[in-house]
């Protein structure tokens, strides 16, 4: 039983860690219990995790968001072959396939491709350089923040190249694999999937983006690479644009991508880190 002299909620000697994260750290106690605050804390972080899996996302307002951002000539809206959220989150294979309708869309918009596949070492007969693939993936929320701006910063960075992209898609019910059978239909020799990732309990706006050379409908994961936590609270986007820039020049170089080719972009974004994470802070 809890002496009366004793305050209701001991606190954590840790406590003043909690501004440097949002890890649920040094939370305190009522004798052996969390303290109701932080136990209402967590329920609705729950509910809001539980909120952006199931919420559809709108890709008509995307697209709006997205013209006023960006310069956009072209954007379709496809969908996978899961034709419910209810599918989607029960048949993971659905959602890394595209629907009838929307494979007839694309093979309707490239019929130069049509006859002509490129092979895993010759793409030269590929239309464009790169394919942008925006998908809600397990998180619509993360991709309706946080798509539009960190577009607009990428595509800063890439008006140098001179790079050819392809007309942009928004896929419902979409997973990261989807993205290899939209880059071989429009002919890219490299599609970035934007894709919002699985929601964490103080997270579930975070956005991930893969890279792959060469897409084709049958590649594996080892063929891609992955930057993720693309967010305001976690990585921002001008960093994300510096990693994916920096990516994408050497897949171009080297023509390749996943597990053979590495980001080596570290100790620039360190040193630029430190001046913001007190755990790199220079001694």
């Amino acid at each position: 039983m809890t002496k009366a002299t004793e305050p209701a909620v001991i606190v954590n000697p840790w406590q003043d860690l909690r501004r440097f994260t949002s890890a649920r750290i040094a939370l305190g106690r009522t004798g052996v219990s969390l303290p109701t605050g932080v136990q209402l804390d967590f329920q609705l972080a729950h509910a809001r995790a539980r909120d952006a899996v199931h919420q559809s996302l709108d890709a008509e307002a995307l697209t709006k968001t997205l013209r006023e951002s960006i310069p956009l000539s072209s954007c379709m809206s496809l969908s996978s072959a899961a034709e419910t959220r209810n599918i989607y989150l029960q048949r993971p294979d659905f959602g890394r396939r595209l629907s009838p309708a929307s494979r007839q869309s694309l093979e309707a918009l490239t019929p130069l491709q049509r006859g002509h596949p490129a092979t895993e070492t010759d793409l030269s007969q590929r239309l464009y350089d790169i394919a942008f693939v925006i998908a809600d993936g397990l998180s619509a929320l993360a991709i309706e923040q946080n798509a539009a701006p960190f577009l607009k910063a990428l595509l800063e960075q890439l008006k140098v190249e001179n790079w050819s992209i392809a007309p942009f898609t928004i896929v419902r019910q979409g997973r990261v694999a989807i993205g290899d059978e939209i880059g071989e239909l429009l002919g890219a020799k490299v599609v970035v999937v934007l894709v919002g990732e699985r929601p964490g309990l103080s997270s579930p706006d975070s956005m991930g983006l893969y890279l792959t050379w060469g897409p084709r409908v049958g590649l594996t994961d080892d063929s891609r690479n992955c930057i993720s936590n693309i967010r305001p609270a976690g990585l921002p986007y001008p960093d994300a644009a510096y990693k994916l820039h920096y990516l994408l020049s050497e897949t171009f170089k080297r023509s390749l991508s996943g597990v053979r080719l590495k980001d080596e972009t570290a100790v620039d974004c360190t040193s630029r880190l430190e001046q913001r994470n007190f755990l790199l802070a220079k001694r």
